[in-house]
């Protein structure tokens, strides 16, 4: 597709509210699954630990 605009693009035809949402919510969701692994990861190395 070629957008007209920067503003187009980010409309995506009325439905960037949708996209962007989307998008924002599954890369909130991959960050806080790596976290969450790192997270398990620390707590076993400190368990093995001790």
């Amino acid at each position: 597709m070629h957008w007209q605009s920067f503003e187009a693009f980010i409309a995506m035809g009325g439905y960037g509210f949708y996209v962007w949402t989307s998008f924002g919510i599954t890369a909130l969701c991959c960050v806080f699954e790596v976290c969450q692994l790192r997270r398990r990861q620390q707590q076993l190395v400190l368990k093995e630990a001790t």
